[in-house]
């Protein structure tokens, strides 16, 4: 890119892009393109002008390196076309922008050019505006903002003050500008850092094998096969197979949909049970952004009851606002005082800073690797008094290891790894990630030489080696369910096996071959976060695994919990949540496997490790980073502060609106000029309400 430098600072240089302007598609690409470099800090550009302002860490070697970054920079450079979002914010800027530079110079521009009869016919034309919306509230029987609106607008121009009424509109128009424009401003910025996208996806080559591709390398027509808790990353139709597909972050419906041959799905939604190959209609369009903006915008289903009681305190002090009008008109007969409560409501500051606090608290916690999906949510972190832990892959690492494995029957150690890594590759769990790993650690090839793969939620995995049943599981699973021997001279050695591992055991043709001891270590930081836990509220701390309670035991007296539970069932989990509930205990569940998904979706507030199952990050409310548990202790803060934020907005916006009513009432403050300072409060509440909630080192 031929370029031009206009000015240097300290850290800051400011470069021409040596075209007249730029397209904000342009724009957005030379921005996260320089972004992207780690010696660069900031960048903003301005396609009006072409010239992007680029804060970075000088020094000479540095600044050498962003020159040669923007002499090779190209528009149409496939990597760097992969940084950009599908949406950017700028349009969205640009477009609300105009708009209130459009609003404020037409303004201006009739006081100044338009004559005074003309300025008249103006403001009762623009008044109908209004007044049809308080009509509107009214035939749907509603008292509400927009009658008070209505009602302000109506009786200065009944009293003949035209400039008033004028000056009310515009103010009432740029306040919906700036709440519009902040509120989707939020929202976008918090949808773009949700967006995810799958990295990795099962490609099925000459329909006879599957390899795993890029996402990116995917084009329409490609055959791809999904299964059980997995996110399916493209829309397509079904070509083979059976399955059920959550689709509750497309429709918000929770009941799984079958989906068979010619049925069609939908990215981003989860395979409840079975396994399809979905040919890939679709690479892009209408996928992640769009359903997390639609998520988050569907306030009534994620509005904590703290805001919902704002909101309906908001509308019902509607009637007394036009009650005290007419009170103080009959007792003085005072117009204008009279009108000091016609210009302030309660209403806008309540619905704009209560959302944007939430907003801006779930874009926080975003920040700090916390995936949020709305007020409700936080409320319920906020007044939680129990916190269910599961183990495996969420008090330990997410990353164990395969310690040892113990062989049966005649079985060769290599070849009983083999066997269980092609039947454990299959399904996103920690544990089968372990033994993935230790193959490959190994270079154990383990093409795939089994039949269809069945998952059962919370006990293991069967399929067919070369015609044979083959399961790899619980030791429930294996002996109780699917009713595996072991031969009496290889009892004593079963028995022998250590307790301090977590156990998978692998059986073909009905015969136990193998016991995988899988080491699990706690996290580091795991004792310091139950700590921390009981010192900001929650009384009760328990673990719940279907792992043996000797394992438990240890991990529980390590950790200082309350209580824990070994060898549960995934309805166990939510039983014992539902139990909790009957106490009248706010309950956060907190896990990553598929077994966990019933008491993840039966708790207040469910909490999934991002490297878990797709179906249990589905279902929960929350996804937090699966490296370190320290999130859950920032995450209870930020509800916290939440809480104390929504509360003292609540406290100062009723407090200063009463104010500006009775400085109205007693003749201090015009009408117009309430309605200014109103509507500023109102931005200044809302902006407020978007500053970071926990600074220092919290």
């Amino acid at each position: 890119m031929r370029f031009t430098v206009r000015h240097e600072s300290a850290h800051t240089i400011r470069v021409h892009a040596g075209a007249y302007r730029m397209s904000m598609r342009e724009a957005d690409i030379l921005r996260y393109y320089l972004e992207n470099k780690v010696y660069v800090t900031k960048v903003s550009v301005y396609e009006e002008t072409a010239d992007a302002v680029i804060t970075y860490n000088r020094t000479d070697v540095n600044r050498e390196r962003l020159l040669e970054a923007l002499s090779v920079f190209s528009y149409n450079d496939e990597n760097t076309l992969k940084l950009v979002p599908e949406e950017t914010g700028r349009a969205l800027d640009r477009s609300y922008g105009n708009r209130l530079v459009v609003t404020l110079a037409a303004r201006y521009a009739r006081k100044l050019f338009l004559p005074a009869p003309l300025n008249i016919v103006w403001t009762v034309f623009k008044s109908a505006k209004f007044i049809y919306r308080a009509l509107k509230c009214l035939v749907h029987g509603k008292v509400e903002v927009p009658v008070l609106d209505a009602c302000a607008v109506t009786a200065s121009m009944l009293m003949g003050d035209f400039n008033t009424a004028s000056s009310i509109m515009c103010l009432l128009d740029i306040g919906d500008i700036l709440e519009q424009w902040t509120y989707k401003k939020s929202v976008g910025d918090l949808a773009r850092s949700m967006t995810l996208k799958s990295d990795k996806v099962w490609l099925c080559v000459d329909g006879a094998s599957d390899v795993l591709a890029d996402t990116d390398d995917i084009k329409a027509g490609d055959l791809i096969r999904v299964s059980t808790s997995m996110i399916i990353p493209f829309d397509g139709r079904v070509r083979s197979g059976e399955m059920t597909v959550n689709q509750a972050s497309m429709t918000g419906e929770s009941i799984p949909v079958p989906k068979h041959g010619g049925g069609y799905v939908y990215a981003g939604t989860v395979v409840d049970e079975g396994e399809c190959v979905i040919e890939v209609t679709k690479v892009s369009g209408d996928s992640k952004f769009d359903q997390i903006v639609r998520m988050i915008e569907d306030s009534e289903k994620l509005k904590s009851a703290t805001e919902a009681r704002a909101y309906h305190l908001a509308d019902s002090l509607v009637p007394y606002s036009l009650l005290l009008t007419a009170s103080i008109y009959l007792l003085t007969g005072n117009v204008t005082k009279a009108m000091a409560s016609l210009m302030v409501d309660f209403s806008c500051a309540l619905k704009l800073s209560m959302p944007l606090a939430v907003l801006s608290a779930i874009k926080e916690a975003r920040i700090s690797d916390i995936s949020i999906k709305g007020g409700k949510s936080l409320e319920a972190v906020s007044e939680a008094q129990t916190v269910v832990f599961d183990k495996t892959g969420t008090l330990t690492y997410a990353q164990p290891k395969v310690a040892r494995i113990v062989t049966f029957d005649g079985m060769e150690e290599t070849e009983a790894l083999r066997i269980s890594a092609c039947l454990e590759e299959h399904f996103p769990h920690s544990m089968a990630n372990a033994v993935v790993e230790e193959a490959k650690r190994r270079s154990i090839i383990h093409d795939e030489m089994h039949s269809k793969v069945k998952y059962v939620v919370a006990h293991g995995i069967a399929s067919e080696i070369d015609g044979k049943p083959a399961v790899i599981g619980s030791r429930h699973f294996v002996f109780e369910d699917e009713n595996c021997k072991v031969s009496d001279d290889e009892r004593g050695k079963l028995e022998a096996v250590s307790p301090e591992y977590s156990h998978l055991y692998m059986a073909v043709d009905g015969r136990l071959k193998a016991v995988i001891c899988i080491s699990d270590p706690l996290k580091k930081e795991a004792s310091r976060v139950i700590r921390e836990l009981h010192e900001l509220g929650i009384n009760r701390i328990c673990m719940m695994t279907g792992d043996n309670a000797e394992t438990a035991a240890a991990i529980a007296e390590e950790l200082d919990l309350d209580e824990f539970h070994a060898g549960v069932l995934p309805e166990d989990k939510a039983l014992f949540i539902r139990r909790e509930h009957e106490a009248g205990r706010t309950v956060i569940m907190i896990g990553d496997g598929v077994n966990d998904a019933p008491a993840l979706s039966e708790a207040d507030a469910g909490i999934a490790i991002n490297t878990g199952a797709a179906i249990a990050k589905e279902i929960s409310d929350i996804t937090i980073s699966a490296d370190d548990l320290e999130k859950i202790v920032t995450m209870r803060r930020i509800a916290d502060a939440l809480m104390n934020r929504i509360n003292s907005n609540y406290r100062f916006i009723i407090s200063f609106n009463g104010l500006l009513i009775a400085l109205g009432i007693a003749g201090v403050l015009r009408p117009a000029t309430s309605a200014l300072i109103h509507n500023t409060s109102t931005i200044i509440a809302g902006l407020n309400s978007m500053t970071p909630l926990l600074t220092g080192d919290k």
